[in-house]
């Protein structure tokens, strides 16, 4: 680096000359004891010679900032969680970060860079999931990590908020059940992720209690994406014995299944009735307004951030996990099954 870098210097760029990671510099900066000696007076020459501080705090040993991550910035869900994030940073004073980690890209430890050289005082994860490598980098920074997992799988090590999805999804096709259908399809998320595997068993376990046949061609992979939600409709509709009802696990792929109807020349709720999951602003929007599954996503958010606020004054949290309830919301996509 050059002199004239002093003034304007990273924790990235002390890491890269000391050939350590950004998290041993991190562990460097915060006196931790597990960094070998040698390494240890090697960051330290470099943090006294480029002059390097880390952002101030408030008095009070904290920095100010609770780190929000997601996977991508480009849903509805992403807005209601920095929505629920901020209504409680923003009564404690703090800063809310918004940052992507766009795993597979060049650019991807990019956040941990930024998130180590400005001393985060939390970080709150809301991502599809976390490979072992962030994980790792993310244990190294000694900045505590709350997880919402409403698109993700909890590690059971790692705090986390969730919501009751077996439950909703089974609260979802009993409704459809108890309105005449007796073809429902479904249209799930990431098999890998816990919250599908909870909203199809949920599925399954409502057909099973109405003593409803299960038919595996009615089950479909979905990813929680709108083009997903859309094709997939297409491949139930295309069946010999096509659904009368639709339950996709989350509410974008739900509107995919408004699109694919439409196509058809259908009409919801009379040919075809479709259910939701998450109850994001648009549910009500659209016509005919969605039923959905309503998961307290801001709430979910708005818990995190308590969690996080409480650690700083505690040390630790209380539990390491939170699971809020979910409510069916019936509107007008919904309507009676077929007629005996």
């Amino acid at each position: 680096m050059s002199a004239g870098k002093k003034n304007r210097v990273t924790i990235s760029d002390i890491a890269r000359e000391a050939g350590v990671s950004v998290p041993t510099v991190s562990k460097v900066l915060n006196g931790r004891p597990e960094v070998a000696a040698h390494t240890r007076e090697r960051v330290e020459k470099l943090i006294m010679h480029y002059n390097y501080s880390r952002r101030a705090s408030h008095g009070t040993g904290r920095a100010g900032l609770i780190d929000l991550v997601f996977h991508t910035l480009d849903n509805q869900w992403v807005l209601e969680i920095v929505r629920g994030v901020e209504s409680v940073t923003h009564d404690a004073g703090l800063g809310t970060v918004v940052s992507a980690v766009h795993e597979g890209r060049r650019t991807d430890r990019a956040w941990l860079d930024n998130i180590s050289s400005r001393r985060s005082d939390g970080i709150i994860l809301a991502v599809t999931e976390l490979g072992p490598r962030h994980a790792e980098l993310l244990h190294g920074l000694g900045v505590p990590v709350i997880i919402i997992d409403s698109l993700g799988q909890p590690d059971p090590s790692v705090a986390s908020v969730g919501a009751t999805n077996w439950s909703g999804a089974r609260a979802a096709v009993e409704h459809l059940v108890s309105a005449g259908h007796h073809r429902i399809g479904f249209i799930g998320g990431p098999p890998q992720l816990q919250c599908s595997s909870a909203r199809l068993d949920g599925y399954r376990s409502a057909l099973l209690a109405a003593e409803v046949a299960i038919d595996e061609e009615l089950i479909v992979e979905g990813d929680f994406t709108y083009d997903r939600g859309e094709n997939a409709t297409h491949e139930l509709l295309d069946l010999a014995d096509p659904p009368t009802a639709i339950f996709a696990a989350n509410d974008q792929q739900a509107l995919g299944t408004y699109r694919a109807v439409e196509q058809r020349g259908l009409s919801i709720p009379d040919d075809v009735s479709v259910v939701g999951f998450d109850d994001l602003p648009m549910a009500q929007w659209i016509t005919p307004a969605l039923t959905t599954v309503h998961q307290p996503v801001a709430t979910m958010a708005a818990q995190a951030a308590r969690m996080l606020l409480r650690h700083a004054e505690t040390g630790g949290f209380e539990t390491n996990r939170v699971e809020l309830a979910t409510e069916l919301k019936i509107r007008a996509s919904t309507g009676p099954g077929p007629k005996a």
